[in-house]
């Protein structure tokens, strides 16, 4: 390797590095720009780490195992981050003192070491450069390696705030949706209460969240590999359950009352297609029940109509709700098997698990396109 190419590939890695650090951490805007070492790293480490876990049987076990990835990730990739700057340098350094003075030249692992000391700022001294230029590149590193762990410190607790804020709003769905929540769950609880009105604040709080989850999610698509504090709940079911609450109402209702539905109903979806082209995730048709059972619309329709009057249980309700479930379960189909997190069923308690029925299709997946573009 000539000592041109050197200082080339050295300033390529450094560069690439800090460009990748700084969108990561400090550009408050989505990055579609597929070549970015951050996207290749998740795609490798995603796709390993899922292959262990369909190794798993289906339950607390492999969520145990999965929901480790998430933090370890930013351990692994900020490690990989000080590693290319640390070897980025090294390479510079090398390909510098090769063009100042060949006979005197240092071997490539000797200042690779130096860079390393520089980085850290461990000020051994056991390897001095005398060259001005490579005193001043040697500062150069010193205060990148400063800044670096300065704002991977400041970086953990957002990325935290962001998580903690996602979690802290799915504590009360077991009240109000059962346990894993679901749509149908949560319309009869309210319809309970005898006043389905009352959803309308509730469902403007989900519009809220599901707001706040475009921007964090989109900005940081890495959140979205953080399990949820809760067990038995996550952000992908709890959008379903949004979803499918919406898609009753906005389907069931005569005259569109209670839009709030469908400003929520547009929120929730808008969730899945930012979140899904962020992680580069294609659609997937999971075996979610296709159609309302007659007999489970029946039921619904002699408990709505004791709150709500204007709610109609006929043909064309089915076929509204089989067209607003075309909008948005696919998306909930492939990020479910991306991720493999389960969705819950319409009426059911029961959670679907994308590995137990859909087995082949998930290692597809799997083995597509992983990891996020950001």
């Amino acid at each position: 390797m000539t000592a041109h190419l050197s200082v080339l590939i050295g300033v390529a890695i450094v560069l690439g590095t800090l460009v990748d650090a700084f969108e990561v951490v400090l550009l408050p805007r989505p990055v579609r720009r597929p070549l970015r070492l951050n996207r290749y790293f998740f795609q490798c480490t995603w796709w390993i780490w899922c292959r262990l876990a369909v190794r798993l049987p289906a339950g607390p076990r492999r969520e145990n195992f999965v929901g480790i990835y998430g933090p370890l990730s930013m351990v692994l990739l900020f490690s990989l981050w000080a590693t290319c700057l640390i070897s980025g340098f090294g390479v510079l350094q090398w390909g510098l003192d090769r063009l100042q003075s060949i006979s005197q030249s240092s071997s490539l692992e000797r200042e690779i070491i130096m860079s390393g000391d520089a980085f850290f700022t461990l000020g051994y001294g056991d390897i001095v450069p005398a060259r001005p230029l490579a005193r001043l590149l040697i500062i150069l590193e010193a205060g990148t390696g400063f800044g670096f762990i300065a704002l991977t410190v400041s970086y953990l607790p957002v990325l935290y705030q962001h998580f903690t804020t996602r979690d802290v709003q799915l504590i009360e769905l077991a009240v109000r949706a059962g346990s894993p929540p679901t749509g149908i769950g949560l319309l009869r609880w309210h319809a309970a209460k005898g006043d389905m009105r009352q959803m309308d604040e509730w469902l403007r709080e989900w519009e809220h969240w599901a707001g706040e989850l475009i921007e964090s999610h989109s900005t940081y698509p890495m959140l979205a590999f953080y399990r949820s504090q809760h067990d038995g709940y996550s952000w992908l079911a709890s959008t379903a359950m949004i979803l499918d609450a919406c898609t009753l109402i906005i389907a069931g209702i005569e005259g569109g009352e209670l839009m709030q539905a469908a400003a929520t109903f547009a929120a929730a979806r808008r969730v899945l297609d930012e979140i899904s082209r962020s992680l580069g995730v294609t659609p997937l048709r999971l075996p979610r029940a296709q159609s309302l059972d007659g007999q489970l619309l029946a039921e619904l329709t002699t408990v709505f109509k004791r709150s709500v009057p204007d709610w109609r249980g006929d043909d064309r309700t089915v076929e509204h709700i089989s067209t607003l479930r075309q909008a948005y379960e696919p998306q909930l189909g492939g990020l479910s098997a991306y991720l493999l997190l389960p969705l819950p069923e319409w009426g059911s308690a029961r959670p679907i698990d994308p590995e137990d029925r859909v087995k082949d299709q998930v290692i597809r997946q799997l083995i597509g396109r992983v990891g996020p573009n950001r």
